[in-house]
């Protein structure tokens, strides 16, 4: 009975930044769960490998190159899965961006609007998408890769905080507006884990030990630990779950 409730067979999901990291962690066990997987990110070969492996695991994936601060590329996807599949069922925005490590007051300008065209602007359009095609074929699910930054802006890191902040808030907007076409909207919290995305962290010690400190079970999380939280927020199992944010730092959900 507990499986059936996670049971994606016959899902169309389409996951964002799935190259690699959370993504990839995410677009692995959505397959694993019976979904065909679009996987997607900026670099084609990058999903290929990706879409491949989950191919010859046992699960169902294609590849599309996609850049969601480019608004020709969601525009592509989307036609894409409109002309191949007719409807989708689960998006995960996950794709973002952090150009610019630093003190707030140094923030260039390019910086800026990479991570806001990214960031907000992407996300933004991907789900306005994804909820056109949901709200057409009966609803789906969208879940939000925000951070653990949208509640406690992090050290260094400004304008990528404040972009966090806002797709908490997209992710509450979405959610209220579209929660009476069968559509749950939700957002993932990451704290510290372990990626590549979050190298800059890991290499800093100094802000490590901070975050090291702040953390109750004392540990960063590794990329597999979002994937099950975004596994629920997209299955019958959330059924009632609908523009809540899911804090996963480190390990612990709060």
């Amino acid at each position: 009975m507990a499986e059936s409730l996670f049971d994606l067979t016959g899902k169309i999901a389409l996951v964002s930044g799935a190259s690699r990291g959370i993504g990839e962690a995410i677009a692995r066990l959505l397959a694993q769960y019976g979904a065909h997987v679009i996987v997607s990110s900026r670099r084609e070969e990058d999903c290929s490998a990706v879409a491949a492996s989950i191919v010859e695991a046992g699960g169902k994936a294609e590849a599309f190159a996609c850049h969601v601060g480019r608004m020709e590329d969601i525009s592509a996807i989307f036609d894409h899965i409109r002309s191949t599949h007719g409807r989708l069922d689960i998006c995960v925005n996950n794709a973002a961006t952090n150009p610019y490590f630093g003190h707030v007051l140094d923030t260039d300008l390019g910086a800026y609007n990479k991570t806001v065209e990214v960031n907000i602007r992407g996300y933004f359009f991907m789900s306005v998408e994804a909820g056109k095609l949901m709200r057409d074929n009966g609803g789906g699910a969208i879940v939000n890769t925000a951070s653990i930054n949208a509640l406690q802006p992090g050290p260094m890191q400004g304008i990528y905080s404040i972009t966090k902040a806002a797709v908490v808030s997209m992710t509450k907007s979405f959610a209220k507006e579209c929660a009476p076409l069968g559509i749950r909207v939700n957002a993932l919290l990451p704290g510290l884990t372990k990626t590549k995305f979050a190298g800059a962290l890991f290499e800093h010690d100094e802000i490590y030990k901070a975050a090291m400190e702040k953390i109750p079970m004392g540990r960063h999380a590794e990329p597999q630990e979002m994937a099950g939280t975004v596994l629920y927020l997209v299955s019958d199992a959330s059924s009632y779950t609908n523009g809540e944010c899911i804090v996963v730092d480190g390990g612990l959900t709060l």
